[in-house]
């Protein structure tokens, strides 16, 4: 997986816009970030996670999900490594980030379905 598929899976959540955040890409439900690619240039796009989902996917995948370092980390916030991750997993990480933002935004949605 590269940045590109992680924009595109990203972007296909119902209410997902792009967006910037110093300087790097962002992915907005109700104008709150879900996930970045602020790391895209390590080769890592960043799950905004609790750190119950984050020790989740770590426990599942641990060759391709790994904590921001320091305390964003601690919170939850989780990189996936691109050229790791299956589809499966891309997938996997970005909806958890994108249920979670939508919950803490009281919205309800599902993702949108390709035609």
């Amino acid at each position: 997986m590269d940045a590109n598929d992680f924009r595109e899976l990203a972007l296909g959540f119902d209410g997902a816009e792009e967006s910037a955040h110093m300087g790097a890409a962002d992915f907005r439900v109700g104008g709150r970030i879900f996930a970045t690619l602020a790391h895209e240039q390590l080769g890592f796009g960043n799950l905004m996670l609790s750190p119950e989902l984050q020790q989740s996917l770590i426990a599942e995948a641990p060759e391709v999900f790994l904590p921001v370092s320091g305390g964003w980390g601690r919170m939850g916030a989780t990189h996936i490594r691109l050229a790791e991750a299956t589809p499966e997993q891309l997938l996997k990480g970005l909806h958890l980030a994108w249920n979670l933002r939508v919950q803490k935004n009281g919205q309800s949605g599902k993702r949108k379905t390709k035609r």
